[in-house]
């Protein structure tokens, strides 16, 4: 009996099964992908070491996760996948399979259909984004749970940001103002709304620091797609939004700000605090907004007082 492949080889016969471009639920097309790999009945079965999901849908879903960052599948309703023509490309470049790295090193070459793999952690290391990542065998198992926690956290922020872009601006709105009160503005007497009034002069948000409103929190939350840059015109309207109310104020995008806007923020009196799309992401994760915690697991080393 052959090994199961790892998540990698899960990628291209997952191409392969969607290649015919048809729209299909996961759970639709993991056990076609199986079979492309012909595996056995016995793992099929193969539970993960937690128990909590069979193995080789697990693995298949990180392969999923990773073509659909990249650019190979898109995700045109919730759960339902299909394929495109930069995943009709990685079947024809790797027939017979590919690495994580060497998708990646297309994604950097920008005439590439493939999209560069977006990372959302600000850990830094020596590696470029087209070498091979870390072997297992050199890492610590420590290392390699908090690595995996890592890449976790980038594929779920990539999804949160997808869906926050396919939400309308209001609920946008009041997922910024959520995030904020659960980061602790706001206080424990304070609170935070989303503004109604279609004059809100470019105020989408504000929060009541004390029960009194006294100190307040002002807003601007921007539900852009990724092409479409918050410039400097826009923190000027926020700032003229602000005046006479507040000497500062967040403002929130899905998208990135430009430089213009960035320096533009950095010289203004009014203090504004920018959030770009992946620190929003970072936050939301951190402060456990849009997510849920779906295991835990321990770490445990020897108690040596038990012994002293």
């Amino acid at each position: 009996m052959t090994d199961m492949p790892n998540w990698e080889g899960f990628m291209i016969p997952t191409l392969k099964v969607m290649s015919d471009g048809i729209i299909r639920h996961w759970r639709e097309f993991q056990p076609l992908v199986a079979d492309q790999v012909q595996l056995t009945d016995e793992q099929r079965k193969e539970m993960l070491p937690s128990g909590s999901a069979l193995k080789y849908e697990n693995r298949i879903g990180w392969g999923v996760s990773f073509l659909t960052n990249v650019g190979a599948l898109r995700r045109p309703k919730r759960g339902h996948y299909q394929i495109t023509d930069a995943g009709k490309q990685l079947i024809e470049l790797f027939p017979n399979g590919a690495k994580e790295r060497d998708i990646k090193a297309l994604g950097a070459d920008p005439s590439s259909p493939i999209r560069e793999y977006v990372a959302t952690t600000t850990r830094k290391t020596s590696e470029s984004a087209t070498t091979a990542p870390t072997e297992e065998s050199s890492m610590t198992p420590t290392e390699q749970v908090q690595s995996g926690i890592e890449r976790i956290h980038d594929e779920i922020a990539v999804e949160l940001l997808a869906r926050l872009q396919d939400k309308d601006p209001g609920f946008f709105e009041q997922a910024v103002v959520d995030l904020l009160l659960s980061m602790g503005y706001g206080g424990t007497t304070g609170a935070g709304s989303v503004t109604q009034l279609s004059n809100d002069g470019g105020i989408d948000g504000v929060i009541d620091q004390d029960i009194l409103g006294l100190n307040r929190v002002y807003i601007q939350a921007k539900r852009y797609q990724d092409g479409n840059t918050v410039g400097r015109p826009d923190l000027q309207a926020f700032v003229g939004a602000l005046s006479g109310k507040a000497d500062s104020g967040v403002f929130i995008t899905t998208s990135r700000f430009s430089d213009g806007a960035r320096t533009y923020a950095e010289n203004v009196p009014t203090r504004i605090i920018l959030i770009d799309g992946k620190r929003l992401t970072s936050l939301m994760i951190r402060y456990g907004v849009g997510v849920q915690v779906k295991e835990t697991y321990k770490v445990i080393e020897i108690d040596e007082d038990f012994f002293a």
